[in-house]
């Protein structure tokens, strides 16, 4: 696990590394610029010379009987020059110059190397087509040059270089501020206090955090109350079959006969089943409740509604309820198959449950063109129509209902439905007769 950067120190890297690169590519173009530059200048200042020698030459020439006679000159030790006559022969040459011609070329600008060391040489001819001249500098006059130059662009460079680091370093800190406020907000709230934070003063660029942040405490405000709110429900649910359970027993351990104590056993026995399919129950919703969706298996809707109708038909066929499957043909659609299995077998146990023996319970799939309709139709005693859309509320049993239950498996239906997108419908049965079910998958 990678050790967590400092936001400012990676913003302050970033600044003086960009900082840098820019100072970094304008000195280099000016450098190579002012290069290009002085040594056009100073090429220029080699013709401009050799003009001169040219004037200074023609005057002295003819008073010079030697063949290699010295030209007193005032130019420094590392200016050189030759004049050769007919280009053949030497007639005057600086101290410095050697024997042998400066250039091989004898028209323009060249570099020679003589002994050892480099040179920038300006060859050209007089007017006559007589004399030819060489003038020379020594090549390290220009590299000590350009080294100045260099060095006078990167000496401010370098010494504002810290300076700046620490103005980017205070500016950074100071446009942190607004991160650090919320940091010792966040940090100093109690665990209960799940208020919005205030937006108001701060920069846009942390608005967005401050929204989702929001957005966060208002759900775990809300997943905080449904907890409480299911943990009371769970409580006061289990509390009447414990009861039923504990009163039992105490008959059966009062009781005078065997006969007496049997049937208390029997019922706390029975306590004992409705609250293990109430805990059931409970489990099942906790579970569909933490989901939140995102489910995109394809499911085989027909061959799902087989499977279920097959575990539930052993026990339906003890009450005498008859199951059928009216579906021809197999519809695919995204889902969660272990959660489709879960809302088909709440529908089913609920119709086998509050049908009469007898009677049947159908299970429906077509394809729609608003969805995939998935039906449940029982023949049972059906609900009001006033109580019809409450009966999808946790703990909500109809008055006057005579069966056992727990009052959460249209709760878990519905929460599975949301978690599938889909649509869930109540209604009364054909001809007023039982109840309907109807989950529309949108496709």
């Amino acid at each position: 696990m990678g050790m967590n950067t400092s936001l400012k120190q990676r913003l302050l890297a970033l600044a003086l590394a960009t900082v840098v690169m820019v100072w970094g590519t304008a000195v280099t173009v000016t450098y190579f610029d002012a290069r290009r530059e002085f040594n056009e200048v100073l090429d220029a200042h080699l013709a401009q010379a050799a003009v001169l020698l040219f004037a200074q030459a023609s005057h002295e020439l003819g008073e010079i009987e030697t063949e290699h006679a010295m030209l007193p000159h005032k130019y420094s030790p590392r200016i050189a020059f030759q004049v050769w006559e007919g280009g053949m022969t030497l007639r005057i040459h600086s101290a410095n110059a050697p024997s042998q011609p400066l250039a091989v070329r004898d028209e323009g600008f060249s570099d020679s190397v003589i002994d050892g060391k480099g040179w920038r040489v300006y060859s050209s001819w007089d007017s006559t087509g007589e004399y030819l001249i060489h003038v020379a500098e020594r090549a390290d006059v220009r590299e000590q040059l350009a080294r100045t130059i260099a060095r006078n662009l990167l000496q401010p460079v370098l010494i504002s270089l810290p300076l700046l680091a620490i103005l980017l370093w205070v500016a950074v800190a100071r446009g942190l501020r607004p991160l650090v406020k919320l940091t010792r907000e966040v940090e100093q709230r109690e665990p209960d206090n799940l208020a919005p934070l205030d937006a108001g003063a701060a920069p846009r660029e942390v608005v967005p955090l401050i929204e989702r942040l929001n957005r966060l405490f208002i759900r775990i405000a809300e997943s905080i109350q449904k907890e409480r709110r299911f943990t009371a429900d769970a409580a006061h649910e289990l509390r009447t079959p414990v009861a039923v359970i504990r009163a039992q027993a105490q008959v059966a351990q009062a009781a005078s006969t065997k006969e007496e104590r049997i049937h208390a056993l029997d019922n706390a026995i029975l306590g004992c089943d409705r609250a293990a399919h109430l805990i059931e129950q409970l489990l099942t919703l906790s579970r569909v409740d933490t989901l939140d969706g995102g489910v995109t298996e394809p499911c085989q809707l027909r061959s799902i509604a087989a499977e279920v109708i097959a575990a539930l038909a052993p026990a339906a066929l003890e009450k005498g309820v008859r199951l059928e499957l009216l579906a021809r043909d197999e519809v695919v659609l995204p889902g969660n198959p272990a959660l489709l299995r879960v809302l088909l077998r709440n529908l089913l146990e609920n119709s086998v449950k509050y049908t009469a023996p007898g009677t049947s319970v159908q299970v429906s799939i077509t394809d729609e063109p608003g969805g995939v309709c998935l039906s449940v139709s029982d023949d049972g005693p059906g609900i009001p129509e006033q109580e019809l859309e409450k009966v999808s509320e946790r703990f909500y049993r109809p008055l006057g209902t005579q069966a056992s239950g727990s009052g959460l498996g249209l709760s878990i239906v519905k929460r599975i439905a949301e978690l599938h997108h889909a649509s869930l419908q109540i209604a009364p049965g054909s001809e007023g007769r039982g109840l309907r079910v109807t989950v529309t998958f949108k496709q």
